[in-house]
């Protein structure tokens, strides 16, 4: 079996919701549907999987504002993130009418919160769960260690890192977060950021005028 993956751009933030699916039973989850859930449910139909789980990596409106719809329309359960983006998942419902979301947008709880050492399971494929704060303080990552392939949210973009000037952001956290949680996973992962293209942890690691190694002693 193999992991297979497809990005989703939704919302005005365009937003990286990410459908993972294992290509020999087609079926999968999807990570931080922040809206539109139509075109994921067209996509998730026109690749031929099923979604059997949702994935959330932090409570921020345009990664999680349509998680609690979809998790009733399709009957599944909600994973992630860390119990301490608690406050944000609540109030989903009045920054959704703030942004022009919708009037639709459901207040819901998670299935299950996520805690550092965690695994998911999704069809047969296993990721491991890395509490990286600092975005949020709840911020999650789901990390495969066979498909070398990390979906990491808003923690680090190609060229740049997630903003900590919204509520209880903190940046020296973020920094750490993203060179103790994510630089041992390897050189050779990607990984999907929230917002943007594709990068590798490597390529970061050499490059990102945040967090390159060149700027630490």
């Amino acid at each position: 079996m193999s992991l297979k993956a497809a990005i989703i751009p939704v919302t005005p933030f365009q937003q990286n919701c990410t459908l993972i699916w294992n290509d020999e039973t087609m079926h999968g989850a999807v990570s931080d549907p922040g809206g539109d859930i139509d075109r994921i449910l067209e996509a998730a139909e026109e690749m031929g999987v099923t979604i059997d789980k949702i994935l959330l990596t932090h409570g921020h409106l345009d990664h999680a504002a349509a998680a609690g719809d979809l998790a009733k329309r399709l009957g599944v359960k909600i994973e992630g993130p860390h119990k301490d983006d608690l406050f944000l998942i609540e109030g989903l419902p009045e920054q959704a009418e703030r942004f022009g979301f919708g009037a639709k947008t459901g207040s819901y709880l998670p299935d299950r919160w996520l805690e550092e050492g965690d695994h998911v399971e999704v069809a047969g494929l296993t990721f491991e769960v890395h509490h990286c704060p600092g975005h949020t303080p709840g911020h999650v990552i789901f990390f495969s260690e066979d498909a070398k392939l990390a979906i990491v949210g808003d923690v680090i973009f190609q060229g740049s890192i997630g903003r900590t000037d919204l509520p209880r952001g903190n940046h020296e956290q973020l920094i750490s977060s993203i060179r103790e949680r994510l630089w041992p996973l390897g050189d050779d992962i990607t990984f999907v950021p929230g917002h943007g293209p594709l990068s590798t942890i490597g390529a970061e690691r050499q490059s990102n005028p945040f967090v390159a190694d060149m700027n630490f002693g």
